[in-house]
């Protein structure tokens, strides 16, 4: 099985999500984001958090987000979003996304989420399966930096990118 390690999709920006000078609202880089990653994990990974949720009880919750505005995504724009998985653990996701123009020639956006595996019955964080863990260790796709700032920076200096 050859599944991908980082995800990718196209997607406008619409009037609603702009602000008065027709930039992608600062608070709405989160949305478009998410639903890239959610959309995409379906389609790459048959991973449907809200069917997993509704079934099993189980999904992940955000647990945190560092967010770098580089560039404004602009009112019907074609953007690129790619995403990978860059670390995991026993109950802990981390994943980077970045926001491209359409021929990701700029960089307009990244963002580290966190997310914790949680049972919405009990209420309580929850392990991952084995078959979760064997997924995330045949997808993860690890950055060779650890601190945000440091990873935007290396991004926007193309020729150190791994």
């Amino acid at each position: 099985m050859n599944l991908a390690k980082t995800l990718e999709s196209k997607t406008k920006i619409r009037f609603q999500d702009c602000d008065p000078f027709n930039h992608l609202n600062n608070g709405k880089y989160t949305d478009y984001f998410m639903n890239h990653r959610e959309d995409e994990l379906i389609r790459n990974y048959d991973i449907d958090i809200y069917k997993m949720a509704r079934l099993e009880g189980k999904s992940w919750v955000s647990s945190s987000n560092q967010i770098a505005y580089l560039k404004p995504a602009l009112l019907m724009e074609t953007i690129v979003i790619e995403s990978q998985l860059i670390s995991f653990d026993n109950s802990n996701l981390k994943v980077e996304m970045r926001m491209y123009n359409e021929d990701k020639s700029h960089l307009k956006a990244v963002i580290w989420c966190g997310f914790v595996h949680f049972n919405l019955l009990t209420q309580k964080r929850e392990t991952h399966s084995d078959e979760m863990m064997d997924l995330f260790g045949a997808v993860v796709n690890p950055v060779d930096v650890s601190i945000f700032d440091e990873r935007v920076k290396q991004l926007k200096t193309p020729s150190k990118v791994q």
